[in-house]
This record gives structure tokens, sequence and C-alpha cells, in this order.
């Protein structure tokens, strides 16, 4: 018996060896038939395969979710850094035609991690589009070009050189990605008086699966109708946006107050709910919501934190706040006047004395572990069930922050058809947000825990039918496709992110992207043949 049992442990090593072996030799057979393929157009430093020095720096450089770039998260055969759109052209013919899987990278804020390695199990290669950035402003027609690599900061910067008056409606992250942020709508500070950066965009060049390059006319108003919106990964390679500039004060105003339960907390944002998204389009006013300890105490109470963000000067918005919000109590030494690339810059999470010249680095003003989730909320929360709310924060070991952001404005105005981006007709959005340290002394797992406690709660409040979330805070938690991205499995989570567009980015997608070429864990999937 001991010999049998010695014999079936050896055999059981061997299996395992032999399996390693031929991955091993699978993964150098991808790397090298890839290398080949894009012999005639590789330059120095953009093409990296697991064993250069630079694999992992590169890798981590901009993700953001520090969740993705342990041991165990798979990672790419190769990164290829294309210095342009032709080379991008190159690179999908090339893993089209050797069958290699793509994934398309060009800020690193994705927050499943979609975009730069898989659940999917299969050997894939990375396209990183960061060296890709340029920026072109026009101000003959009020626009701006630019390549997906480039970030918010260094697309704000570029348009504010041009004048101090011109800027994009776009997101409040400086280090976001352009192409990617625009695939999901891409809300910000200014969506309430100009809508999602989705909705200023009227031109785009993108690589379809046969590596062509198709711009607006080429590519047809059903295509670029889902690529505003849609999400990314699903119906190509966005190389490039063309986007409207919008009209931004000379001074605008950025202002902070606090509140807690023993300051009213629960009756200011009662009232918050009825008065944000009707207010002044110039103010966006969001709200932070977290769980803290109070000063020289172990009790632990609820403070509520609002974010103003006022294209204008004090004057005028104290005058707004004094009539329709007075109980938050703003006072002019709450506010802070400064130019509106500083404006952008601090609502990133810059200090205030921060050169505008740091945009240009494109590098995160954060990167750590955190699970995200969210939600829309259409009719106003009563005073007595946000006390409920505030039972569940404060009952759990380890509990979340939220953010509230107001809709209203533009957004009510457009139908929720315009683009695949359907979140119009609600209150605000809710961001759930769980962040941690890898070596604290609570687990990862109290922290999804306490994230999901709160999230389950929050059903009683929130849209039903589908209960809808924003494509660009991706969330696997809401479903995920298998490796042939069906329409069964992509209805669960498609029509939370999309509610009723849903059906025709599935449409699209299957005259367009037939062979689903372009696939991830969440992409739009073709319908069954």
């Amino acid at each position: 018996m001991q010999d049998k049992n010695q014999m079936t442990s050896t055999t059981f090593v061997l299996i395992l060896l032999l399996l390693s072996l031929t991955s091993i030799s699978f993964s150098y057979q991808v790397q090298e038939a890839f290398h080949k393929c894009l012999a005639n157009i590789q330059t120095p430093n953009t093409y990296f395969n697991r064993n250069h020095t630079d694999f992992i720096p590169i890798l981590a450089s901009t993700a953001i979710n520090l969740r993705f770039t342990t041991f165990e998260t798979p990672k790419p055969q190769v990164i290829f850094t294309p210095l342009n759109e032709a080379h991008v052209q190159v690179a999908v013919v090339c893993a089209k035609k050797l069958r290699i899987h793509l994934r398309f990278r060009s800020g690193g804020h994705d927050y499943e991690g979609a975009s730069y390695t898989s659940k999917m199990n299969d050997s894939f290669v990375v396209i990183d589009l960061s060296k890709m950035r340029g920026v072109n402003v026009d101000t003959t027609d009020n626009s701006v070009s630019v390549e997906a690599g480039a970030t918010l900061g260094e697309l704000y910067y570029r348009v504010q050189e041009k004048g101090a008056t011109l800027g994009v409606a776009a997101g409040m992250y400086t280090s976001l990605g352009v192409g990617g942020h625009i695939t999901g709508g891409g809300y910000g500070s200014m969506m309430r008086k100009y809508g999602l950066a989705a909705d200023n965009a009227f031109d785009a060049r993108i690589v379809n699966s046969k590596g062509e390059i198709l711009d607006r006319a080429a590519m047809g108003e059903d295509v670029f109708w889902a690529i505003r919106g849609g999400g990314g990964g699903s119906y190509g390679v966005l190389v490039s946006w063309k986007l409207r500039l919008v009209p931004v004060p000379n001074v605008a105003t950025i202002f902070y107050v606090e509140k807690t339960l023993e300051q009213d907390a629960t009756k200011v944002l009662y009232k918050w709910q009825q008065v944000a998204p009707m207010l002044d389009e110039d103010l966006f006013l969001r709200v932070f919501i977290r769980v803290s300890n109070v000063s020289g105490s172990t009790n632990k109470t609820i403070i509520t934190t609002y974010h103003g963000h006022f294209l204008g000067e004090v004057d005028r918005l104290m005058e707004i706040m004094n009539t329709d919000f007075p109980e938050l109590g703003l006072q002019r030494q709450d506010c802070f006047a400064m130019s509106w690339l500083k404006w952008v810059m601090v609502i990133s999470g810059y200090p205030s004395f921060t050169p505008p010249s740091v945009l240009l680095g494109g590098k995160p003003t954060y990167m750590n572990y955190f699970k995200r989730k969210s939600d829309f909320v259409k009719q106003v929360i009563p005073e007595t069930e946000l006390e409920g709310i505030w039972k569940i924060m404060l009952d759990g070991e380890s509990s979340p922050f939220m953010i509230w952001n107001p809709y209203g404005g533009m957004m009510s105005r457009l139908p929720e058809e315009s683009t695949p981006f359907p979140h119009r007709n609600v209150l605000f959005m809710i961001e759930y947000v769980a962040t941690w340290l890898v070596n604290e002394k609570r687990s990862m797992n109290q922290h999804l825990y306490g994230i999901h406690k709160l999230y389950r709660y929050m059903t009683q409040f929130v849209s039903m039918w589908p209960r809808q979330a924003y494509a660009n805070h991706r969330d696997f938690d809401v479903g995920m496709n298998d490796g042939n991205g069906s329409y069964e499995q992509a209805s669960v989570w498609g029509r939370r992110y999309f509610k009723g567009n849903f059906e025709r980015l599935v449409q699209i997608k299957s005259w367009f992207d037939p062979d689903n070429f372009f696939r991830h864990e969440q992409s739009i999937p073709i319908f069954s043949k």
C-alpha cells in the first residue's frame, strides 16, 4: 500500500511538472510569435516580455488598484507600448492572426483591473497606450483632439495653455486615461452644466478587428453612439477622441463644510437631497460620508463633508447658498478662489501650492487597495431612514465611506438613449468605497464584507428593476462573462449598466465585431450564431 501511495504521489508531481512545462512552452510560443509579427514596427522600449526588467514596473505603473498587482494576479505574456495608431493596427492584425487575446489600457483606473489582467484563464497581451499622449487644441472651431493615452490632467493643461477661459467637461481625477474614461460616459464637476465627457465628444478614431482605422464617418453613427458610454474594450481600440471645448470662468471656487451627527448632519443631508440636483448649474455639491472616532473618545460618529465645486466667484456662490441651501451654513472663510486649472487640480487631490506642470507627468495622485460599488437614487431618502443607514455604518467593524454626487441640470435634460449611458433621470449617484493597507490588522475580507453589507442594506433606497450601476465604476459583483461572452450572462450586468440601451449595444457589436475578438469579463456580447 505504501509503495502504491508513493507511486501515486510521484505520478501527481510528474503531471504537475509536465503541465508547468507545457504552460511555459506555450507562453514562450506566444511571446516569440507576437514578437516576430511585430518585427517591422518595433522600436526600442516598446516590447516587454515577462523576462524584461521593466515588465513589472510598467505593469504596475498606472494600476491604481493595488489588488491587481499582487503575485497571484494573472499577468500578460507581453506588454506592448505603441507609439502611434499604425502600431496599434499592426498589433491587432498580429493578435487576430495568432489568436492572441488582447487587453487595452489607457490610464489604469479600471477598478477591477480588466484592462491589464484577466479572469478568463487564457494567455493574453496588454496593449498599453501610455506613449500615445498627443493633444492638439484648435481654438478656431473650439475643439481638442487627444490621443487615448493622455491623461485628463495633460488634456486640461494643454487646453488652458491656449486660453484661461477654455475648459473640457470631463472627470475629476487628473490621472484618468482619456481613452477609457469617455467610453464609459465620463462624469465630472461640470456635468450638471455641460453633460458628460461622452456628451461632448463629436469624433473619434478607432481600430477595428480588421486592423482598419475608422473615424466617425467611416465607423457610422451606430458605432459612434456605442463607444460613447458603452464601455471600453468591446468594439475596437480607441486611439483618439475629438472633444468640444467649453467656456470656463477666470475664477472658480471650492469650499468644504463638515457636519457631524451632533451638528444636525441628518437634517442637512435630508435637505441636500432635495436641493442639490436643483441648484444653479455652475455648482456641483457632492457629499463624503464616513465613520470617524470623536476626538479624545472611543465613540464613533458619522461625519458628512460637503465638497462644493463652483464655476464663479465667491460673492455669487454665497448668494446662491444663502438663498437655496442656508441649512449648510456656508461661510466666506470656507471658500477658496482660484483659476480653473488649479480648481481641477485641487478637486483631484493636489495641494493648492502644487505647480500645474506636474500634470504633464500623468502620474496618479493615489494608489491603494480598494473595492468600489455604485448606485443611483431617484427618490429622497427620509430622515428616519438616514438614521438607519448611520446605524448600519456605525455597527460595522469595518465600514466603507460613501460619496453622493448630485445630478440634475444638463444631465436630466438629455434623453436616456442619447448615449449608452442611461442614468439621466436620477437625483444622485452613490459611490461606495472600501480601502485598506496590505499589512493592516483587518483583512481584505473584512473590508469586502463591510462594503457588501452596506450595499445590501441600501437596496431599499436605490433604483430597482434594474438596480443601476455605472460602467466606469466596473464591478464584477454584478456579473461577468465567461470566455465566450454569452448574451444570457451579460444581460445580468448589462441592463444594470445600460438599461434599455443594452439590446442596441449587442446588436451593434454583433455586426461590427462578429467574431467577438474584443472581449473581457464585462464586454458587450454578440448574439449567438
